[in-house]
């Protein structure tokens, strides 16, 4: 993955992706790719100006160690409380989002488990200009997990029980393939494409707009932060681990779709950092998406490899030869994934061969 960071330009060098410019500004913001080449950000939706805490630090600051006591703002517009729940799925936690400012209120992005301490964290978050909390205008779910949607109805209670003001609950009811622990159905659906927008006089405007982006879950939604180029992506696109796709509700096909419509989102509103539900913020999206995927269609060409020299064998015996690389500790929640591979696999085949 490239990296990325703030460099001062000191010679006269020429921008390749601006013919005609220069980069002569000092501090100008950078990429530095993994080719050596230097590639200025002029025409990049990075966060705007006004909303970056640290310019200095760059346009994110840097990770630090996870908590669950606070927030960690991450933007003037953006902060960070990652619930209570670390685990072997759920990494350090559920990160829940809070997208706005004291004068437009906020949408919580993901509000985690119902867990009661984390619930009264995120009230407190949204705060009015007055120090006072509970400004919370949306609640959105990016999908019907138990880590990311039952903390939803409590905190629209809270807020109904303390201020009298009830915010929505925007998402998309889960499929019929959900689990039961996965019934969700919001008070409005998100469709793709749909735009909310937080506003005030004289405020900075901020404006989600939803990707539908089903694969690990069929309602799973992905959120853009259009003015400051960023993408909440859910638990489709995570940092330090691949996500399960556990079918009927999760689909590989979709999955691997959904990561080529992130792409062209990203590509054309300029994204450059991809917010997970798990784990820190990833800079470069397009290298990330793209790294994925590859590492998505490298595991499927070793399931096909394994099935094709295997044609008698069934998914436990294939499990261990085309997860050979990974502790066998982890085998029981890659075999999930390992049939969502399976059924792509199956599905091309007979596409190839004519079949309905």
């Amino acid at each position: 993955m490239d990296c990325f960071a703030a460099l001062a330009i000191t010679g006269l060098d020429l921008c390749i992706a601006c013919p005609g410019k220069t980069l002569s500004e000092p501090g100008l913001l950078m990429r530095q790719g993994a080719s050596g080449l230097r590639i200025c950000l002029h025409n990049a939706a990075m966060p705007r100006s006004s909303q970056i805490l640290a310019h200095a630090a760059g346009a994110l600051p840097a990770p630090g160690e996870w908590q669950s006591a606070r927030p960690v703002p991450l933007l003037a517009n953006l902060q960070r409380l990652t619930a209570p729940n670390p685990g072997f799925m759920t990494g350090p936690g559920t990160n829940s989002y809070l997208v706005g400012d004291a004068a437009t209120g906020y949408f919580v992005i993901d509000p985690g488990p119902a867990d009661g301490e984390h619930i009264a964290r995120l009230w407190d978050a949204a705060r009015h200009a007055d120090g006072s909390g509970g400004h919370i205008q949306a609640i959105v779910c990016t999908h019907s997990h138990a880590d990311h949607s039952p903390g939803a109805a409590p905190l629209q209670a809270l807020c109904t029980q303390r201020s009298g003001h009830s915010p929505p609950i925007w998402g998309l009811p889960s499929a019929p393939t959900a689990r039961a622990n996965s019934h969700f159905v919001p008070d409005q659906v998100l469709a793709h494409g749909a735009l909310l927008q937080l506003q005030a006089e004289g405020a900075p405007q901020h404006t989600l707009m939803a990707l539908h982006t089903p694969g690990h879950a069929a309602n799973h939604v992905c959120l853009l932060l259009t003015q400051d180029g960023m993408l909440f992506s859910g638990d489709h696109i995570l940092n330090g681990s691949t996500t399960v796709i556990d079918p009927p509700d999760g689909n590989m096909a979709h999955y691997l779709d959904s990561l080529d419509l992130l792409h062209a989102a990203c590509v054309q509103h300029s994204v450059e950092f991809i917010l997970p539900a798990h784990g820190h913020p990833m800079p470069d999206a397009l290298g990330a998406i793209a790294h994925l995927k590859a590492h998505r269609l490298k595991r499927e060409a070793k399931i096909a490899a394994v099935m094709q020299a295997n044609p008698a064998g069934d998914p436990d015996q294939w499990l261990p030869l085309a997860y050979d690389d990974v502790d066998a500790r982890l085998w029981p929640v890659a075999k999930r994934s390992l049939l969502a591979h399976v059924e792509r696999i199956q599905l091309l085949a007979q596409s190839q061969a004519g079949l309905p």
